[in-house]
């Protein structure tokens, strides 16, 4: 007997019309405003009502100044970080930062020189090897290899011929956007291995380490030994578990204390500050409040999953889905369609009417894959899976 969803999330408030990314950027992305968008990755849902409650409570109080991230806040993201997942963070060793994004062209800024080198391991998240080049820093590709049954592994062998002297920095993304990995942990003490041998240090991209699916679980870098503590900066925060993003609050940890003393000279430079009054208290109550909600997205993100797995077991012929271990977002392989990237991304506006992610925009290797959001309600998702499988069934016929 399935069991009854405390939260529901059939249907969820609509953002069109308001100042939603993914929307309002419609037409100057896929040339039309008549899609879908399942692009960026916020979720279509309603965000938790304990963070709205929070955030409607500070507004009794009429002052909105500068004010410090309250110590109770991180306390409640480092007790989250151990229930939930095993590791031990420190307040002391926490900063605030207002994205993920934002903590990591600092860590390349703080850590590396121009034209050293920082392992990114391809397909993956845009941000990560833009940082990079923007910042004039050498990018070492290290491409994941993918086995025939459509799964996502680390090259080990290929990593170790890449590395020299100058191999300063690997930016880890676990679990891995968009191929949905949850890194196993002989495969990360791989990764830890190489790193330790060769003075590297790992920035840990976390963000999406609370949207695991079972039986998969979570092993956060730093949580591996001692050694990796010390190498390791992990950031983490509230943005992809709870819908969060438009509070621009999330957190990186520094154990070691002349990392993060480094850190911090990059850090300082920008003026991060300390955000929004806000964002604070709806931080605080997501970890506090949040564990319901977030059980019962989840088993609801999964049933939007199988949808989407179902239409591919219809047409295998033209696409599969990489099996997915965490995050909400659908890798799809669609190289049995044929068709060249640009005619591969017109197919998913024109005939599917949908606004997915270029696989190519992950790099080379996701050349013939698209990244599909199913983070939506499931009337949305009934909608953005009958528009799919009749777009696949007129591609069949015709």
């Amino acid at each position: 007997m399935e069991k009854a969803l405390k939260y529901s999330f059939a249907t969820s408030c609509e953002r069109e019309g308001t100042n939603a990314e993914k929307y309002v950027l419609r037409k100057e992305l896929f040339g039309t405003d008549d899609i879908l968008p399942v692009w960026v990755a916020d979720m279509d849902i309603d965000t938790p009502q304990c963070v709205l409650d929070a955030v409607k409570q500070r507004l009794q109080h009429p002052v909105m100044g500068y004010e410090e991230v309250p110590k109770s806040a991180f306390m409640a993201q480092v007790e989250w970080m151990k229930k939930e997942h095993g590791v031990d963070l420190n307040v002391e060793d926490m900063l605030y930062s207002h994205s993920v994004v934002a903590s990591m062209h600092t860590c390349i800024e703080a850590f590396t020189k121009e034209g050293e080198g920082v392992i990114v391991q391809t397909p993956v998240y845009p941000p990560f090897f833009h940082s990079v080049l923007k910042l004039k820093r050498k990018l070492v590709k290290n491409s994941l290899k993918l086995d025939s049954e459509g799964t996502y592994r680390f090259d080990i062998e290929d990593l170790k011929t890449k590395i020299d002297k100058n191999t300063k920095l690997l930016l880890l993304c676990s679990p891995h956007n968009p191929v949905g990995r949850v890194w196993q942990k002989e495969e990360l003490q791989e990764i830890l291995e190489i790193c330790l041998q060769n003075d590297i240090i790992v920035f840990a991209d976390e963000i999406h380490s609370d949207l695991v699916y079972q039986p998969y679980k979570h092993i956060p870098f730093a949580s591996l030994s001692e050694e990796a503590k010390n190498i390791t900066l992990t950031a983490v925060g509230v943005g992809k578990t709870f819908n969060m993003a438009g509070f621009a609050m999330s957190s990186v940890s520094i154990p070691n204390k002349e990392l993060k003393e480094q850190f911090k000279k990059a850090y300082d430079r920008v003026h991060f500050a300390q955000g929004s009054s806000l964002s604070h208290v709806a931080f605080e109550a997501a970890y506090k409040k949040g564990k319901r909600w977030l059980e019962d997205l989840k088993e609801h993100l999964y049933n939007n999953y199988l949808m989407l797995e179902a239409v591919a077991e219809k047409y295998p012929q033209f696409i599969k889905i990489t099996p997915i271990e965490a995050t909400y977002l659908g890798w799809i392989d669609c190289r049995g369609m044929g068709l060249t990237d640009k005619k591969l991304r017109d197919f998913f506006i024109n005939e599917a009417k949908l606004g997915l992610n270029p696989g190519l925009s992950f790099g080379r290797e996701g050349s013939g894959f698209m990244r599909l959001n199913f983070a939506v309600s499931s009337a949305k998702m009934t909608e953005i899976v009958r528009r799919l499988e009749s777009a696949l069934q007129r591609r069949e016929i015709g």
